[in-house]
């Protein structure tokens, strides 16, 4: 267990890091409660094994993995496959609307990966994690990330065209619209 010391560092990693730290666990769990139940369970699964993580600097990525963890611990415990995912992760107020639509789709294909998948995509690319980094957080190798990002990446574009196959007469429409706005 963390000693006096070790306390107050974990109080002010926690304090200093709780923002971002959130802004992860939002886009593991895209419910604001859920996301803050999740954020708390790791850090209090985090808070007995700091003293045994040597480089802090790598607490960041430790706690990214004990969030993934626990979140396919509580999918396995409800018994759900996949976890809906209606409400958006919020990111900045200026977002404009095309913005939020983009994120809206994409949230919603991300559903068709499986939990593996989704979680290489949100850290290689929400979160800007390097592949190595990638790996250690989700306690795999770099090559298991790359073929897993690949097949995920491919299956995402395979949904996006699937969708723009079911709605071309909406899509043509907006062309030409668009089309006839330029021409006026």
């Amino acid at each position: 267990m963390a000693h006096g010391g070790e306390v107050l560092e974990f109080e002010e990693y926690v304090r200093t890091r709780q923002d971002a730290l959130l802004r992860s666990a939002r886009r593991l769990v895209p419910d604001p409660v859920d996301a803050q139940d999740l954020l708390q369970t790791a850090l209090v699964r985090t808070y007995g094994r700091w003293d045994g993580i040597a480089d802090k600097r790598l607490a960041d990525a430790y706690l990214r993995r004990v969030m993934i963890n626990t979140r396919t611990e509580w999918w396995r415990a409800r018994k759900l496959e996949e976890v809906p995912t209606e409400q958006l992760p919020e990111s900045t107020i200026d977002d404009s609307t095309e913005q939020h639509a983009d994120r809206a789709l994409l949230m919603d294909i991300m559903k068709v990966l499986a939990p593996k998948q989704r979680s290489v995509v949100v850290l290689r690319h929400w979160e800007q994690m390097s592949t190595e980094e990638t790996a250690a957080a989700l306690g795999m190798s770099a090559g298991t990330v790359k073929s897993t990002l690949h097949r995920a990446l491919a299956r995402l574009r395979e949904e996006l065209e699937n969708r723009d196959r079911e709605e071309p007469v909406a899509g043509a429409l907006d062309r030409r619209e668009e089309r006839e706005r330029c021409a006026a």
